[in-house]
């Protein structure tokens, strides 16, 4: 009987430790997802920033002619996913632009609240 019991005891020590070891292992793994799906996220916004960033520069800023409708419609929709009211602002603001000089400064703006908007990820 007194060695059923020692057997039943260290069964259910090890069961205990194991339960243990397993519940704090899940923890950190959780902790580990939850910021796996952060930098994610940071990645999905730098990517569409750079996509509009870059779309910008070689349809706007290297264009040799006037920008056309489908360009700045695909423009208008690159900026609107991504989400982000200031720049979405700013890029109202170049559009309305009544000269160039006002166009160029606000272009400049534009361009440095997409470089803000990245995040860099150490």
């Amino acid at each position: 009987m007194n060695k059923t019991k020692i057997v039943w005891s260290v069964v259910i020590i090890v069961l205990l430790f194991s339960t243990v070891f397993l519940a704090l292992r899940c923890v950190r793994v959780q902790e580990e997802l939850k910021q796996a799906r952060t930098v994610l996220e940071i990645q999905k916004v730098n990517t569409k920033a750079l996509l509009f960033t870059k779309m910008l520069i070689e349809e706007v800023l290297k264009s040799e002619t006037e920008v056309n409708f489908e360009t700045r419609l695909q423009l208008e929709n690159s900026v609107r996913r991504l989400g982000d009211e200031n720049i979405l602002r700013q890029w109202n603001i170049f559009v309305n632009s009544d000269d160039s000089v006002v166009a160029q400064r606000e272009m400049k703006n534009l361009l440095s609240d997409l470089i803000n908007k990245i995040n860099i990820i150490e």
